[in-house]
């Protein structure tokens, strides 16, 4: 029975099981139809806020996600490197390193 609770279609069934009750027991407290005052307002802690629309600039967003996709590869192949070929993981070490210097230097 105790190796019967580790298998993950067992476990999957289990949670979604789990999940459809208690969505069935919140129900209730969830907002009702659309006529419930501030159903349909954006959350912005309790202000009133300018409901138009916002055009975002993506530039400094592109930055900012190349920088975290290069640190978390990093840390992939840093963490993966067998313990006794560290000296593999230099180069791209420094790779990594100029990356960053190169994404985020100033012109």
């Amino acid at each position: 029975m105790g190796n019967l609770l580790l298998t993950p279609p067992l476990d999957f069934l289990l949670l979604l099981a789990v999940a459809a009750l208690l969505s069935l027991a919140f129900k209730g407290l969830a907002a009702k139809g659309g006529d419930s005052a501030g159903k349909g307002e954006p959350y912005a802690c309790g202000q009133d806020v300018n409901t138009g629309r916002i055009q975002p600039s993506y530039t400094e967003f592109f930055s900012f996600a190349f920088f975290f996709t290069i640190l978390h590869v990093t840390a992939l192949v840093l963490g993966t490197v067998p313990a006794n070929a560290v000296w593999l993981a230099m180069p791209f070490l420094a790779i990594a390193v100029l990356a960053i210097v190169i994404l985020f230097r100033r012109d």
